[in-house]
């Protein structure tokens, strides 16, 4: 069929039509080739679509393939990080299966992160790459077994955002914890059923490798030791290659299908996370007393936590227990239902409070056993024994359309030196607005 079809001769010469019939014929064929200008535009944008994907790669291409995700994307206890993960299995499946493709792979893999953050990096660390396909985590760190409304709204976003946005296919994949196999069914597996239902909606291609790693356990072809030899949330190579088996599988079968990826006209979750900014605090005006900008320290306890590679600068408090007026609270406005912050953290860090509209924000311990009052930037770093992220979840739930204050008190209470390293405010919901409180 070429660009446009133009109407049918109806005879001879001398038959003519009457003027309304050529009227309507006119605009007819004037939206047909608006329509097909439309469609050449949306060919020439790319389509999110698998079979697109095959075939550019086919045709020797250069394409971006984005890695987006946690530690399980990163390939933590991996034997070389790069090749034996699964995103680096992947990677040489596709450069063998696509000899001519010019790929560019990136990663965009944090440990310990869910798709809440994910949110917040998607313009730096996805959007930015032009991701010609995106190979999605963070099920396993939102919570196989948790219906938390609030992180499968962020997780569906990112989902979208992909799609509508980056018009890339998205291959899901769905990873488990040795925990997660070792039970041998997926009862009550309610984040892994509801991403299959993402999938559903959205037309993307899912990987499942918990019920494929659960199939090969029970089936003998493999035990639990093999897939994680060291500990059991980050597998070995072999564990990585059923990962890589998993989403391997969805990409060819989605490619067979000729299957496009669409963005459907509503959301299945709250779509709170759509409105979004992540604000670097650097960027706001003058810093309150004590406060400085910096950068991110260039070493780290691992390489996916070097924050060097994911924030691109902070602002910076220290202080002492016997000076409590050296630093002055750092004040914003801002509009959203959810903020967090976004940092890093050190085995200096200090704790610190935040007073949301002028009251104390209170949080549940990591048991949920306590009710705290403070934050801890330090924490994560003295468990892993070195520098790493900070990210921290302040508040949820918040009306989007009220204009909130935020207070971030830093409590210099340990011996020596102590800091507080932040480097963006992050909010979702309403217009999703940050500002130094009094400009």
């Amino acid at each position: 069929m070429s660009l446009v079809d133009l109407p049918p001769k109806r005879g001879a010469v001398n038959d003519f039509l009457p003027l309304d019939s050529i009227i309507h014929r006119s605009f007819a064929f004037l939206v047909t080739v608006g329509l097909s200008l439309v469609t050449l535009s949306v060919a020439m944008a790319g389509s999110p679509g698998f079979e697109d994907f095959d075939q550019r790669a086919k045709a020797g291409e250069r394409l971006s393939v984005v890695f987006f995700g946690a530690s399980l994307t990163w390939g933590a206890n991996a034997s070389d990080p790069l090749i034996t993960s699964y995103r680096g299995q992947i990677a040489a499946r596709l450069e063998a299966a696509y000899p001519n493709a010019r790929f560019k792979f990136w990663d965009a893999a944090i440990g310990g992160t869910s798709s809440q953050l994910g949110v917040f990096r998607f313009e730096r660390d996805v959007m930015r790459r032009r991701p010609d396909l995106v190979f999605l985590d963070f099920t396993a760190n939102d919570g196989i077994g948790d219906p938390n409304q609030e992180t499968l709204a962020s997780y569906e976003s990112l989902v979208r955002r992909i799609i509508q946005d980056a018009h890339a296919p998205v291959v899901q994949v769905v990873f488990p914890f040795m925990w997660d196999v070792q039970r041998g069914n997926t009862d009550g597996f309610t984040r892994q059923a509801a991403h299959h239902a993402i999938s559903d909606a959205y037309q993307t291609a899912i990987g499942d490798a918990v019920t494929l790693a659960q199939q090969l356990v029970k089936n003998g072809d493999t035990t639990l030791q093999k897939l994680w030899p060291f500990d059991g949330v980050h597998p070995g190579d072999a564990g990585y290659g059923v990962f890589a088996d998993a989403a391997w599988q969805a990409f060819q079968d989605a490619i067979k299908a000729k299957q496009v990826c669409a963005v459907p006209p509503k959301t299945l979750y709250p779509d709170t996370y759509m409105k979004n900014a992540r604000v670097r605090i650097s960027t706001l005006g003058a810093l309150p007393k004590g406060w400085r900008a910096g950068l991110p320290n260039p070493v780290s306890a691992y390489f996916d936590m070097l924050m060097s590679r994911w924030l691109d600068d902070e602002v910076i408090a220290t202080g002492k227990k016997d000076e409590p007026d050296g630093v002055a609270p750092l004040k914003v406005k801002f509009s959203g239902s959810m903020v967090m912050l976004f940092a890093e953290s050190t085995t200096k860090s200090t704790k610190y409070r935040v007073i949301i509209d002028g009251k104390l924000v209170e949080h549940k311990s990591g048991d949920g056993k306590q009710t705290l009052t403070e934050f801890d930037a330090g924490s994560l770093a003295n468990v892993v024994k070195g520098n790493c992220h900070h990210v921290q979840v302040i508040a949820e739930g918040l009306d989007p359309t009220a204009a909130h204050t935020l207070e971030i008190q830093p409590l210099f209470a340990g011996e020596g030196e102590q800091e507080i390293r932040l480097e963006s405010i992050c909010v979702a919901g309403g217009e999703a607005r940050v500002q130094l409180d009094g400009n």
